[in-house]
């Protein structure tokens, strides 16, 4: 039986990302497109109480986020799907606090609670950060569709939740296994371009960059990050592949065990 990929995103279901990798999985899969209707970025696992779905030439059309598109199609279409993948975003999603509110990670999250294994993609450029508009996104394209074939054919997807990729649309690079650093930085200041009393919020995601730049040009941070990490995968221009799984899972703490027992004698 052929496997069943279920393709989504979270720059909508027009998104020439999607389109490029849509056709790439053809060659392996049966795909099955269900995305957002309209650009959804940022949304990270946002869920909408009712949506819309619409037909279209790809697929579905989904009125709502990548999570909603995800558990629609598992739970409202007939299909058992082996496989989510989502992308190709246009731009790189790195960091720890950057994969909590991407969209495009947040429908493989979904995924993964839904007892499917699942790959994000991204593509980035290594010059501009985000690729110029009308790039191309065959390289990371044919970056995802390498590690479906791989993946499918052994056990390493149900071995850990999901794949976080991040691919140049120059070149296909190294492939390096990588870990989403935790660094981030936010400062809160007057918002020069409102009157009143509202405030804004400056956040770098990339904090040891030096630029004034929200986005940096990635070739001008060599050495700035720590080999396993996918920002330095990312600046040398290579494929970073991070394994993780879904978020809140269970740790155990001798430590936070004893912080129990002491509030249970403190209220006896």
């Amino acid at each position: 039986m052929p496997t069943q990929v279920l393709l989504t995103n979270d720059d909508g279901i027009d998104s020439r990302g999607l389109a490029a990798v849509h056709e790439q999985l053809q060659r392996v899969a049966d795909v099955t497109v269900v995305a957002p209707a309209d650009n959804q970025s940022g949304v990270g696992r946002s869920r909408s109480r009712t949506v819309d779905v619409d037909n279209h030439e790809r697929g579905y059309a989904v009125h709502g986020t990548p999570v909603d598109c995800v558990a629609y199609a598992v739970a409202g279409l007939e299909t058992e799907f082996d496989l989510v993948v989502s992308g190709c975003n246009l731009g790189p999603n790195c960091g720890a606090y950057g994969l909590g509110y991407s969209g495009t990670v947040g429908a493989v999250v979904e995924g993964a609670f839904l007892g499917l294994p699942g790959i994000a993609a991204s593509g980035y450029h290594r010059e501009e950060f985000f690729p110029p508009r009308d790039t191309p996104y065959d390289v990371p394209a044919t970056v995802t569709r390498r590690l479906v074939e791989r993946a499918l054919s052994g056990d390493a997807l149900d071995r850990v939740g999901y794949l976080n990729v991040n691919a140049p649309v120059e070149r296909e690079g190294h492939y390096r296994v990588t870990r989403p650093l935790t660094d981030y930085e936010v400062s809160v200041g007057a918002d020069e371009e409102e009157e009143g009393d509202d405030v804004r919020f400056h956040t770098r995601g990339w904090p040891t960059v030096s630029t004034e730049e929200r986005f940096p040009r990635l070739a001008d941070a060599d050495g700035d990050y720590p080999p396993h990490s996918d920002r330095a995968a990312v600046v040398a221009g290579d494929v970073s592949v991070s394994p993780l799984r879904e978020p809140q899972e269970p740790v155990h703490d001798p430590a936070v065990d004893e912080l129990v027992v002491s509030c249970n004698e403190t209220a006896e």
